[in-house]
């Protein structure tokens, strides 16, 4: 069974930075793309970054210039570091991975979570 778990959130003053971190473990195959989503109150869930399996990166507009992300193949993490928080990123914040596990025909996309950003003004 595949999991991912997350690390890292909490809480930060405007203009602080955390990193957050998703290892994902289990019968894993083949590790493609994994992102990073975040869901606050009353909002839909939406995508923040997205990296391919070979490093390729894409970013919502809102985070640009403020957050990386990155990815340690031989660990099947992935990182967000974010810089520069601000109160409107205050989230929960979800990993996601696209995988083949080992006991399933096809590749399907696993979630974590979930882990509480709160930036204080």
């Amino acid at each position: 069974q595949v999991q991912l778990v997350e690390s890292g959130g909490g809480l930060v003053q405007a203009g602080g930075s955390l990193r957050l971190s998703c290892a994902a473990s289990g019968s894993i195959v083949s590790l493609n793309a994994m992102g990073w989503y975040r869901q606050a109150p009353g909002k839909q869930r939406e995508l923040v970054a997205r990296i391919s399996s070979g490093g390729r990166t894409n970013y919502a507009d809102s985070v640009k210039g403020r957050f990386t992300i990155s990815r340690d193949n031989a660990k099947n993490t992935v990182y967000l570091q974010m810089n520069s928080l601000k109160p409107e990123d205050t989230a929960v914040y979800y990993c996601n991975a696209y995988l083949m596990e080992a006991t399933r025909a096809g590749p399907l996309g696993y979630w974590g979570q979930g882990t509480q950003v709160t930036v204080s003004s």
